[in-house]
């Protein structure tokens, strides 16, 4: 086993008469369970504000392989899944993410093949890069430290990739990310 960070992704579906208890329920497991060895963070996803989905996500950061599954396997992890099996509908979705592929995440497809997920993140990033590294000159002039022209030149292609650019490749390029579910669609 290494000892890198691991990022999980659990995805589970709530019963609607439930979501309230549900979130009371995840608020309290997510602020205790940093308090387990080996954890390094965790996100709670909610469905987006007046949408009907009442799916939710949970996303944990471990220091390792080996406290990750020691968390998967312990009393406390096991009591709130027992404590909320009430409220939820079907068995959760647990997977492991690498790098890049939390901004392919779709709970209704496969993930894409890490070949096209490379393609378009490269697709994205090349033309960002070019623009911030033209902005931050254009703002600061050519005499700032490369240090710091760099830093806000990788500032900026984070922001705009994460909130703009590959929020919109994957939607337009679902086509090609999802051969078959697409096909299957028409």
């Amino acid at each position: 086993m290494t000892n890198e960070p691991i990022h999980i992704a659990i995805t589970m579906r709530v019963r609607k008469p439930h979501v309230a208890e549900f979130e009371r329920a995840l608020k309290d497991f997510a602020g205790r369970s940093l308090a387990e060895p080996g954890a390094r963070g965790v996100q709670c996803l909610y469905p987006p504000p007046g949408s009907a989905s009442t799916e939710y996500g949970i996303l944990r950061t471990f220091a390792n392989a080996a406290d990750r599954d020691a968390f998967y396997r312990s009393a406390f992890f096991k009591d709130w899944l027992a404590h909320i099996a009430p409220m939820v509908e079907g068995e959760s979705t647990r997977r492991q993410l690498y790098g890049l592929e939390a901004w392919f995440r779709d709970p209704k497809e496969p993930m894409p093949p890490r070949w096209k997920m490379a393609v378009l993140t490269f697709v994205a990033a090349w033309p960002v890069s070019l623009f911030w590294s033209f902005i931050v000159v254009l703002a600061l002039g050519r005499n700032i430290p490369q240090v710091l022209q760099g830093a806000l030149v990788a500032a900026g292609l984070v922001i705009t990739l994460t909130w703009v650019a590959m929020p919109f490749l994957v939607k337009i390029t679902h086509p090609w990310l999802h051969p078959k579910s697409s096909a299957g669609a028409k």
